[in-house]
Order: structure tokens, then C-alpha cells, then sequence
């Protein structure tokens, strides 16, 4: 796919990662993807930018950035693009959803909030200045798809449309499976939470990365130190897997059929 240089409102653009090891995080995936970061200055709090052929990927920043409050889980966060941070955060509150983070300037780059929807999945919202976020999509060690799973598929899609003008619409060939998009333009997926998962996991955005191949970066995942939480399997956009990094983040792996 050709270099990401905006996005539409509404669109995922920009993931990151907080982590009790901030550099254990940068190897662990640096040795999956290829990417290359170092830990940040003192006045971004150590934020990492991950880059893969120059272009930036995900940002990584130790939890330990946060002082004396209680740290947050070690989960990816999916941030969707807004071309007023502040009136997006009004929408959320309007919508149901908590403001967890009030919108805050970032430097130059752009403005963001931390929101979580009614029903419990966390997300953020980013307002781009100078740096409109993800710069390289949808190729092996990028960003590829992000879903919503959640415990009441009526009440996130009613959230998503009127606080992020998220259209929710059923896939055909998948049951029970939605696609969310923006002006036609499909940006996400939307599903019930699986099945047979504990009773602890909570609804959640799960950031997926594109892969040549699934068993393989399965394997190496396990191999160092990572927990396999759905072994790969083919389902109809490729063949993935769900995964936990050695800190406890999950997040899934596919190969897409065009990778093979």
C-alpha cells in the first residue's frame, strides 16, 4: 500500500503501547516486525516512535511515564483520527462513553483524549497537527485491521455512529460479523465477544498486524516469551492468530490471502 499521509475522521490512524519494560517492548517487536525505535527524550515522556522503513508504525512508552497513578493495562490502543478533539470528546460524553484522558495538546503533532464507550472498550482519539499518524499500512509489520469486540453489538454500533460517525453494516459470508466504515469506506470490524473467553476479558479493540506468514510469526511470538491464545487458523480474509507479547498485550497476526 503507498505511504499514509492523512485520514479521514473516524479512521483509525495511530496505535500505541504502555508497558512496564519499555525497551523489552521495543526488541520484542523489533525482532517480530523490523521495526527500529529507540526510547524518547525526557520531554515526551520516553515515547518511542516505531518506524519501519523510516516511516512511523506504533509508538511504545513505559507505563513508569505516569508517575504515582496507577498504571493502565498492557493493551494496544486503537486512536481515531478527529478534526476537533474537543468536540469529539463532547460527542463521547453525549453518547454514553467516559472521557478517561481530557483532550491534551501533544507538542506540535496534534491533540488527543483517551475515552472509553459504554459498554467498556478503551480507545483514543487524535487530532492531527504535524503528524497525522500511521505512515505505513497494510503490508507485512504494519497495521492492518482494528475490531471491536464487545458484549452488546447494538449499543457500540449506536455509540460508534454518533460519536465517531461509524457506520456499522453486517458481512455477508460472516456471521455475526460487522464492518464498520466512514463515508463507505470500510475502517474496521465489529463482532460479539468470542465465546469461551474468560469472564475477565472485557470488551476491547483488537489491533491486528499484517504478517507473510501466520505460523511462522506465531511461532516466533511463542519462542520469545509470548503466550499463543488462538493457535492460526483460516477464516475468510486469511489465515491468523491471536497472540499475547511477553508483557501481556494481545493482539492478532494475519496473512491476508494476497500474502499468501
Amino acid at each position: 500500500m503507498p505511504e499514509v499521509t492523512s485520514y479521514q475522521p473516524g479512521t483509525p490512524c495511530w496505535i500505541d503501547l504502555m508497558v512496564p519494560d519499555q525497551r523489552a517492548a521495543l526488541d520484542f517487536y523489533a525482532g517480530l516486525f523490523g521495526w527500529e525505535a529507540e526510547i524518547g527524550p525526557p520531554e515526551t515522556g520516553g515515547y518511542a516512535m516505531c518506524t519501519l522503513r523510516g516511516k512511523p508504525v506504533a509508538g511504545v512508552m513505559s507505563a513508569a511515564a505516569m508517575g504515582d497513578e496507577a498504571p493502565p493495562p498492557t493493551v494496544w490502543t486503537t486512536y481515531f483520527c478527529s478534526a476537533d478533539a474537543q468536540a469529539t470528546s463532547e460527542a463521547v460524553s453525549r453518547a454514553g462513553g467516559t472521557v478517561l484522558l481530557p483532550v491534551m495538546d501533544v507538542m506540535d503533532l496534534g491533540r488527543m483524549l483517551v475515552a472509553a464507550d459504554p459498554l467498556g472498550a478503551v480507545f483514543g482519539v487524535w487530532q492531527p497537527l504535524a503528524f497525522p499518524g500511521v505512515g505505513l499500512a497494510n503490508e507485512p509489520g504494519t497495521l492492518i485491521w482494528n475490531e471491536l469486540n464487545t458484549t452488546d453489538r447494538e449499543a457500540a454500533s449506536a455509540f460508534y455512529a454518533e460519536a465517531l460517525g461509524l457506520e456499522s453494516t453486517p458481512v455477508g459470508d460472516a456471521a455475526g460479523y460487522f464492518e464498520l466504515s466512514v463515508d463507505g469506506r470500510t475502517v474496521g470490524g465489529l463482532q460479539p465477544l468470542r465465546e469461551g473467553l474468560p469472564p475477565e476479558v472485557p470488551p476491547h479493540w483488537l489491533v491486528y498486524f499484517a504478517v507473510e506468514k501466520a505460523d511462522r510469526s506465531t511461532a516466533k511470538v511463542s519462542a520469545e516469551g509470548g503466550t499463543v491464545l488462538r493457535p492460526p487458523y483460516d477464516m475468510v480474509a486469511g489465515r491468523m492468530a491471536v497472540v499475547r507479547d511477553p508483557q501481556g498485550a494481545p493482539f492478532a497476526l494475519i496473512a491476508p490471502k494476497s500474502m499468501g
